[in-house]
């Protein structure tokens, strides 16, 4: 077996574990938890749904204080659902955790690791 090989299936075995890991955090089986019960609250997505639709109509349109008045609205029964802020939650730990782990990979490695490289069409 070739180094190069050999270098590519420690580091894919290294990433498994790493996957593994993270799968087993607290913090992923929090998101997972909130994310389920989520999509299980039709009340909590058809709230999103109306509040991502109502920004959007305030963005495509010239400002009206009507829709921006009920996108205030439905801002603030957005803050007071609990599923929906227990999802944000989830998901903001989530990201400061993947954040976290970026910043070590980076720190090791000596240059940033999750950086665009460009040169994508997208």
């Amino acid at each position: 077996m070739s180094e190069a090989v050999s270098e590519t299936t420690a580091v894919e075995e290294s990433l498994q574990t790493f996957i593994e890991t993270l799968r087993d955090s607290a913090t992923y089986q929090q998101f997972v938890d909130a994310n389920e019960q989520l999509e299980a609250d039709e009340e909590a997505k058809s709230l999103l749904e109306a509040y991502q639709e109502k920004q959007q109509e305030l963005q495509a349109d010239e400002f009206d204080s009507s829709i921006m008045s009920e996108l205030q609205e439905l801002q603030s029964e957005v803050s007071n659902n609990d599923t929906i802020q227990q999802h944000r939650a989830a998901q903001e730990e989530l990201a400061a955790l993947l954040e976290e782990t970026n910043d070590v990979i980076s720190e090791q490695i000596r240059q940033e690791f999750a950086q665009s490289l460009g040169g994508g069409c997208c």
